[in-house]
């Protein structure tokens, strides 16, 4: 007798429990009751032959094959979106899937965005703000905004240019604490920076930025933190300069010491070439995107 495979359903169902911790969170973020993920997961461990959680005293614990499986039904996933995407297209119209740094998905993409949805109300947008690349080859996203060139041959990147970056501080803290005249003099000052000193801020270093962790008052790796709170007047930090320019509370500080900047390019999968779509919203990017370095020139 064949065996029937399972569905996606029962791997959505996984991948929901997984994510949520438990049957209650996983139902809940799938919009289903509990009894019936509880009879999905039941059923692809019965498909699979497997088992995929057991329960303990604080809940329900993963099982060492559940891990091993997770990344080949997030695969499924990607590629369920995929399709879903690509069978809601009709031309102009359906759902392209845009993939951004924090900042550049919350403060500079709305406005590039907008301007799309009144020329082409017919498209939808997915927008997944996140600092890890995601995946293009395998359609975890459309297009991406990334600061770093793709190295994969079956992309087609443009290189839109580069954004500069320097210290800047508002006025509020400018006015109660002074302004530095010397990179030396930073040290008495309310730093705003990373925490993790990843490679990204390794290469940065290496491209002249001098800032090091130690000398910050306020220690973030989120990018929308560190900008709050420049804005807030906590201190001095690294912002975007055309975004600093366009709050006019905002002043450069020590702008020929420390300053760097982020080579940006709008990426696409070939394979998306043919998209009218994909091409729209790709060529709206490169544009709106453009614009918004030639403002911090």
């Amino acid at each position: 007798m064949t065996t029937q495979e399972p569905g996606w359903d029962l791997y959505r169902a996984f991948l929901a429990v997984l994510e949520e911790g438990s049957l209650s969170g996983g139902a809940r973020s799938l919009g289903l009751t509990q009894p019936t993920v509880g009879r999905q997961i039941e059923a692809l461990e019965q498909a699979l032959g497997v088992k995929l959680f057991t329960r303990s005293q604080t809940g329900l614990a993963t099982t060492d094959i559940a891990l091993t499986l997770r990344p080949f039904a997030e695969n499924l996933r990607a590629t369920a979106n995929a399709l879903r995407r690509a069978s809601t297209a009709a031309g102009a119209s359906g759902t392209v899937r845009i993939t951004a740094s924090d900042v550049v998905g919350a403060e500079v993409l709305p406005p590039i965005l907008t301007a799309l949805r009144e020329a082409h109300p017919s498209i939808k947008i997915e927008l997944v703000l996140s600092n890890r690349a995601q995946d293009l080859l395998n359609r975890d996203a459309d297009i991406a905004v990334r600061m770093v060139q793709p190295s994969q041959a079956a992309l087609i990147a443009r290189r839109i240019g580069a954004i500069p970056l320097g210290l800047f501080a508002h006025r509020r803290y400018l006015d109660r604490c002074g302004v530095p005249a010397t990179y030396g003099e930073l040290k008495n000052h309310a730093l705003i920076g990373f925490d993790q000193e990843t490679n990204y801020i390794r290469v940065m270093q290496r491209r002249g930025l001098a800032l090091q962790r130690e000398m910050f008052s306020l220690h973030t790796d989120n990018q929308l933190a560190q900008l709050a709170a420049i804005r807030a007047g906590y201190g001095i930090g690294m912002c975007q300069t055309p975004l600093a320019r366009h709050n006019p509370e905002l002043f450069p500080v020590l702008e020929e010491a420390v300053k760097s900047e982020l080579e940006t390019w709008i990426v696409m999968h070939e394979d998306l070439r043919s998209s009218e779509r994909c091409r729209i919203v790709f060529d709206a990017l490169v544009s709106g995107v453009s614009s918004y370095i030639a403002d911090g020139g």
